[in-house]
């Protein structure tokens, strides 16, 4: 039996550390076989797992907090992810002043090297494009990133569009006029602008022509100076729509693309023009194309789970057609 001692600089950051009824301790214990307990001032570990693994991690994870990062459930599993794989030296790129401060005052940071790399990506480049699973963050990170331009006066406007492709469910069946059937697929670029913003100075805003939140098919023909424009979904769209969105870009603005190729919602007969897009921009200055990995979900952590389980499934299924 081994034991190790991680002394901590204070008794708040053993409190974050160990989280609430033990539970960032308990995930430690589990993914690497010990016993950790608070001793004189730090942590001591015991057993006969792998120690070294559970001292990375704890110096890791100490590291996290002491930048500002909240320590839980989502962190633990990231930090000891990174010290399985042999990388957690990564995890210095994380921290820092943060991207923005939502409506109720908390500063919103990149959770993940991933998020971090993506936003330093939109920061630098006029089009980025974020291709990755469900819960990386690549729409709400986007908004953010827009966010903090127009609040440094950088742009003078907002523009969220996503294409209005039913995934299993027709427009015509659901009640109301136009708004009220395109609403529902643009619910969560609203939700992020909620967040940023704040419900009253959103809707002063959306008055003002500030944010536009719009179906893609309202893009056509207009060219979008000073403008920060995010289209979410792409996977769903044609080649014709990308290509139609990619050529409004006007001057002095930014474009984020985001979607997940692993979930595109056209007919059969109808190629991505996401999918297309990565092929077509690859290695253009000034467009950088980020992807994500099952690593940077930041939901449940089923969600995670549940990502990998069909990567699984698809390559399984792969190998048995070949």
């Amino acid at each position: 039996m081994s034991e190790k001692f991680v002394p901590a600089d204070s008794p708040e950051q053993l409190s974050a550390l160990f989280g609430q009824l033990d539970g960032n301790i308990g995930r430690i214990q589990k993914e690497f076989n010990v016993t950790v307990v608070s001793r004189d001032g730090g942590i001591k570990i015991i057993g006969d797992g792998d120690t070294d693994g559970a001292e990375r991690a704890l110096r890791a994870l100490m590291e996290f907090e002491k930048k500002g990062n909240t320590v839980n459930e989502q962190a633990v599993r990231y930090v000891t992810s990174m010290v399985t794989d042999g990388i957690e030296q990564e995890l210095r790129e994380l921290g820092g002043d943060g991207i923005c401060v939502t409506a109720s005052g908390k500063i919103l940071r990149p959770r993940t090297v991933g998020q971090k790399r993506y936003t330093d990506a939109i920061k630098d480049n006029t089009i980025v494009l974020g291709i990755g699973p469900a819960g990386t963050g690549k729409t709400y990170l986007a908004v953010a990133m827009a966010v903090k331009a127009f609040r440094e006066h950088k742009i003078k406007k907002i523009i969220l569009t996503r294409p209005a492709v039913e995934a299993g469910e027709k427009l015509g069946f659901l009640p109301g006029d136009l708004q009220d059937k395109v609403d529902p697929y643009l619910r969560p670029l609203y939700d992020a602008l909620f967040d940023m913003f704040g419900a009253e100075s959103f809707a002063r805003y959306m008055e003002k022509g500030i944010i536009e939140v719009a179906p893609l098919a309202y893009m056509r023909g207009r060219t979008l100076d000073e403008a920060f424009i995010i289209l979410d979904e792409a996977q769903n769209t044609t080649s014709e729509q990308i290509k139609m969105f990619l050529t409004r870009l006007g001057n002095e603005s930014r474009m984020v693309i985001t979607g997940d190729i692993t979930q595109i919602d056209l007919p059969d007969s109808r190629k991505s023009g996401l999918v297309e897009a990565i092929k077509v921009l690859k290695g253009i200055e000034d467009i950088e194309i980020h992807r994500f990995t099952e690593k940077d979900v930041v939901r449940h952590r089923l969600v995670q789970d549940i990502i990998k389980a069909y990567e699984k499934y698809n390559e399984g299924r792969t190998k048995n057609h070949g």
